[in-house]
């Protein structure tokens, strides 16, 4: 009879485990961020690498990317301040942040060399930040997708969101599109 009740105070203490276990959880209270805040402010001028998409720009070049909202219009300059091109706000169709993940080209050369440091160089990744732009330009009829590579995720929605604000645009998910009349 001593064994059963063993058994039973056994299964009994089991399962009081299991139980506890299993309660929900507490949830800190710290004071959540308001979905459609808006991020700070952009800086009119941004250190940025375009990386192509533009007609007539093939290639990935280093400058500056500017909000110039005098003349309604998001433009490109060189690193030697010369103006590339410029995308007007009324053509901008849509907007978005993107982020990839990547592996650096030094990671890259050394995972291809056969040494003891090649499997780790394969686990070596960074986060790149992307401010993509859809256009559609009436006057030149040219329509495509082009993007700019930026510093920091801060950075990218700050400048996301004004590019959006002056070109009219309407947050939907993630993205920022132009409605359709």
């Amino acid at each position: 009879m001593s064994k059963k009740w063993l058994a039973a105070l056994l299964v009994l203490g089991t399962c009081s485990f299991v139980a506890f276990a299993q309660r929900p959880r507490a949830i800190a209270s710290d004071t959540p961020q308001p979905a459609n805040a808006a991020p700070p402010p952009a800086p009119s001028t941004v250190n940025a690498k375009y990386e192509g998409g533009v007609f007539g720009y093939p290639h990935k070049k280093t400058g500056t990317l500017t909000v110039d909202e005098n003349n309604g219009r998001l433009t490109f300059h060189d690193d030697k301040h010369k103006e590339l091109f410029s995308i007007p706000f009324g053509s901008i169709t849509g907007a978005y942040g993107d982020v990839h993940s990547v592996q650096p080209k030094a990671a890259t050369v050394i995972s291809n060399v056969p040494t003891i440091f090649a499997l780790p160089a394969h686990l070596v990744k960074t986060k790149v930040r992307y401010l993509t732009v859809q256009y559609d330009d009436p006057d030149s009829k040219v329509a495509g997708t082009t993007s700019f590579r930026l510093d920091n995720q801060q950075l990218l929605e700050s400048v996301l969101y004004s590019v959006a604000m002056k070109a009219g645009l309407s947050k939907r998910g993630e993205v920022y599109v132009r409605k359709k009349d």
